[in-house]
């Protein structure tokens, strides 16, 4: 064999083409109420507020009139898209096709834009009023403080995910009917993963807890992951996570227009590249702040 063999070495490039590690899509889109919309701005709901019975005292006393509060809740449109562009002399020299890839990789990212206004409804400042004139905060009543349960600041526990429980049934909300959601991240989840009330069967009915090591529900509570949870100042001047729980029936996300691709070739550029491009037109709003709550996880 001639000395000179190495030099005829080879090297094999994969056809396979991979997605790193990313959320793929929306992962709270499922957690709450959805809708179509045109226009400018759109209206999902219109309210009325409790009322109070009147006692009769007497006879024949004239009657007191009693007006309902009402109100309206307004969802407005953000615009997204994602251009992407592959020359066609790029492709020509390629051993894959990666055009379903850039497709698949721009239909994630506007999935995680979508997560990224829903977590925006629930807990910026919203828009009500007749024509949306009005700006409505969350509120400090629906926030689950950082030392909630503890001495110190802690991480999502079971004394704060009680007290989120309290806080929507003190509101009258009917927790038989109603699907209850929170969002956690990967340090929110291990936090409650610490927990026995969490994990143990014991305290669980009898009933397996976690599939595949994931946390799925407690009590009463269904469980999305995602990493796109915000930080913010807590009610102790630190800077803990922003975590949400809340009533399906109290975020809604207004759709005007459902993520949507395609594929096509610009005959305006030089090369003729195909451009993969995908947009969407949504936004999110809360329907009513006493269905939310903020929990101050550190």
């Amino acid at each position: 064999m001639s000395i000179n063999i190495p030099s005829l070495y080879v090297s094999q490039f994969s056809s396979n083409v991979q997605l790193k590690l990313q959320q793929k899509g929306s992962r709270l889109r499922t957690g709450v109420m959805t809708g179509m919309h045109v226009g400018k701005q759109a209206s999902p709901v219109d309210q009325f507020g409790a009322i109070v019975a009147n006692k009769v005292l007497g006879r024949f006393n004239p009657m007191a009139r009693v007006d309902a509060p009402v109100d309206r809740r307004w969802v407005f449109p953000v615009d997204y898209d994602l251009p992407q562009l592959l020359d066609s002399f790029d492709k020509l020299r390629l051993l894959i096709d990666p055009e379903s890839s850039y497709v698949t990789n721009a239909v994630n990212a506007l999935g995680r834009a979508m997560d990224l206004e829903i977590l925006s409804g629930i807990f910026d400042d919203n828009k009500t009023g007749e024509t949306g004139a009005t700006t409505t905060a969350l509120g400090s009543a629906q926030v689950v403080g950082v030392l909630q349960g503890a001495a110190s600041a802690t991480n999502l526990t079971v004394a704060k995910l009680r007290e989120a429980r309290r806080l929507l049934m003190a509101a009258n909300l009917d927790m038989g009917s109603e699907k209850i959601y929170c969002a956690l991240n990967a340090t929110n989840h291990d936090s409650l993963l610490a927990e026995v009330q969490v994990v143990s069967s014991d305290f669980n009915g009898g009933q397996p807890v976690l599939q595949s090591g994931r946390l799925m529900q407690f009590l009463g509570i269904e469980f999305l992951h995602t990493e796109l949870l915000s930080t913010g100042t807590d009610d102790q001047s630190g800077t803990s996570t922003a975590v949400p729980v809340w009533a399906q029936s109290g975020v809604h996300l207004g759709m005007w227009q459902d993520i949507n691709t395609s594929v096509s070739v610009r005959h305006d550029l030089q090369g003729e590249p195909y451009q993969a491009y995908v947009k969407g037109t949504f936004g999110a709003t809360r329907l009513e702040e006493k269905k939310v709550v903020k929990i101050w996880a550190r």
